[in-house]
């Protein structure tokens, strides 16, 4: 089972310098990451780049992800 902590290291490899705050209960979660790589992009681009962090677990361990995604500007 995924516990908060894993997705938040994850994340955090995937997307160096991110700040991620991630919560949940072990299968559903919710998680904000805030990193310079979402300055431009559209939503969809960013739930994709965090979503690629995260491989295989989507859909997998990982059944339910609401994301906040934010570039440090906003």
């Amino acid at each position: 089972m995924m516990q908060p902590e894993d997705i938040k290291t994850m994340i955090e490899r995937g997307l160096p310098g991110a700040r991620v705050s991630v919560s949940g209960d072990g299968h559903h979660f919710e998680a904000e990451v805030v990193t310079d790589a979402f300055a431009g992009k559209s939503m969809l681009q960013r739930h994709q780049l965090v979503y690629g962090t995260l491989g295989g677990k989507m859909g997998n361990e990982i059944h339910a992800l609401s994301l906040r995604t934010l570039a440090p500007n906003e």
